[in-house]
């Protein structure tokens, strides 16, 4: 199963850290801070701290939602 260009729609490698292609990427960021955006997240995964299934059962998620005056 491929994922989706957030963007574009277009086919993105499973592989991939990164949600949208590498030409809608250079598109919104330019093609300087695309590579850093791409560097950081592969070095993340690298590294473990990028894992989507990393979430700890049973802690209360913070909120900081508004709750008027």
């Amino acid at each position: 199963m491929t994922k989706k260009c957030i963007y574009c729609g277009a086919e993105v490698s499973d592989e991939c850290v990164i949600d949208f292609c590498e030409k809608c990427g250079k598109s919104v960021w330019g093609e300087k801070m695309f590579n850093a955006i791409l560097q950081n997240m592969e070095t993340a995964r690298a590294n473990g701290d990028l894992c989507h299934d990393n979430v700890i059962k049973g802690v209360p998620r913070e909120t900081n939602s508004f709750r008027g005056f």
